[in-house]
Order: C-alpha cells, then sequence, then structure tokens
C-alpha cells in the first residue's frame, strides 16, 4: 500500500524524473529543470525529484502517487531494434533504462498511477508501447523549423478529451511516427503527432510540448493539473 493517500485530502506525492550528465572525469550529476516542480506544486502535488536508482523504482512506484516524465535528450534506439540516427544527441543510457523500467513497473504492478511523459518523456512512453519515431524531423519535414525553440498551436483528435486545444511552446528534432499500442489524441496543423495517452488506463497521457513553459492555461498549467486531479481521484 502506499504511504498516501490523496482521498483524504493531502498533496500527493508526484515523482519527477531527472536527467543524468557525466563531467570528463566520469562523475555522473542528477539535474531537472525546476519548472517542472514549480508547475506540479502551483497544481497542488508535492513534488519529488527522482534519483535515477533502477534498483529503487519498486519502491518509488509503491509510494509515490503520480508521475512526470521529463523532457530531455534522444533515445538510444538499438534497444527498440533499430539504429539511432547518425544526428541524434543521443540521452544518458542510465536514464533510459530507469525510466523504461519504471514504465514496465507502473504498468505491471500498478497501472492506476497517473503518468504525464513530456517531449522525450512521450517519447519513452510511445516506444515502451511498441511505437516508432521520426528520429530527425529536418530530413522529411519541410516545417520542423516551427518545433524548434517556437510556438504553434495543437488541437484534439479521436475524442478522448485528454489534452484541450490551445498554443504550445516545443524544442524537439524528433517526434513519434506510431504510437504503438497507445492513441494518437492530438497533432499540430502540419501533423506531427503531440499528444499520446492509454484510455484504458486512469491517466497516462504524453505530450510532444513543454506545458512547464507553455503559457496559455489550457495547455501549460492545465495538463498539470489534470494529473493532479487523477492523483487525487
Amino acid at each position: 500500500m502506499s504511504s498516501v493517500n490523496p482521498a483524504r485530502g493531502q498533496r500527493p506525492l508526484v515523482g519527477i524524473t531527472v536527467d543524468v550528465t557525466q563531467s570528463p572525469e566520469g562523475r555522473l550529476k542528477a539535474d531537472c529543470g525546476l519548472a517542472y516542480a514549480t508547475c506540479v506544486a502551483a497544481a497542488g502535488g508535492e513534488p519529488v525529484l527522482l534519483p535515477p536508482l533502477v534498483e529503487r523504482v519498486p519502491e518509488y512506484a509503491r509510494r509515490l502517487e503520480a508521475f512526470v516524465l521529463t523532457g530531455g535528450d534522444d533515445p538510444r534506439m538499438e534497444v527498440f531494434g533499430v539504429p539511432t540516427h547518425p544526428r541524434a544527441k543521443v540521452m544518458h543510457p542510465l536514464r533510459q533504462e530507469f525510466e523504461l523500467a519504471l514504465l514496465d513497473e507502473l504498468r505491471a504492478g500498478r497501472p492506476e498511477v497517473p503518468v504525464l511523459g513530456v517531449c522525450l518523456g512521450m517519447q519513452l512512453m510511445s516506444l515502451h508501447a511498441g511505437g516508432t519515431l521520426n528520429q530527425y524531423l529536418p530530413d522529411t519535414l519541410p516545417t520542423h523549423g516551427l518545433h524548434s525553440n517556437a510556438e504553434h498551436r495543437v488541437a484534439p483528435v479521436g475524442g478522448c478529451g485528454a489534452v484541450a486545444a490551445g498554443k504550445v511552446w516545443s524544442n524537439h528534432r524528433q517526434a513519434v511516427e506510431d504510437a504503438g499500442r497507445l492513441a494518437v489524441v492530438a497533432r499540430s496543423e502540419d501533423g506531427i503527432i503531440e499528444a499520446i495517452a492509454d484510455p484504458l488506463r486512469r491517466f497516462y497521457v504524453g505530450v510532444q510540448w513543454h506545458p512547464e513553459r507553455t503559457s496559455d492555461p489550457a495547455t501549460g498549467p492545465g495538463v498539470f493539473e489534470a494529473l493532479i486531479r487523477a492523483a487525487r481521484h
């Protein structure tokens, strides 16, 4: 059983994944943009930064009431059976192993726990569900500049209501090409998959944009508010 029961009114504990960087001397550092924690707290949750210790994944999954998989560099694709694009800036392997292990643990043991994936987080959720990525948008998308440190609009598709229409801020060179077992629930005007969800789970949503940097109330703070509502359900 979890040590927290948000149904009693407490602020639900929300685990936030962190990036892993390595110094020239080989020292590893955990790092995370403060905006994720700020947005979780503003929405009514209690942010908890998660050191990427794979052996602690079962305990994290048992104790916490929701999770945010944050943005970052590009996935290493060989584990999914395809080569990594030569222009990819790959994430640290420890972070990738940790976040995939966390998704495994939640799917197997606590599928009711809400999960929000942001940018890289959404891409990992899709790959974990058997999906595929377009690994370098400039190769195939003439409008790729709309997704590079820029604002653009997204619109819901499919009618599941997981995300709202609005303006978003994004910065990515890769995108989900096929969401695998997950449903596509939003797209941009140029056709990029902007949000995915598992309709069989309470709240299992990935967004390609950065809601922690988006000012539109519906597609920025509203995304975190939806996560916390689901955690309190």
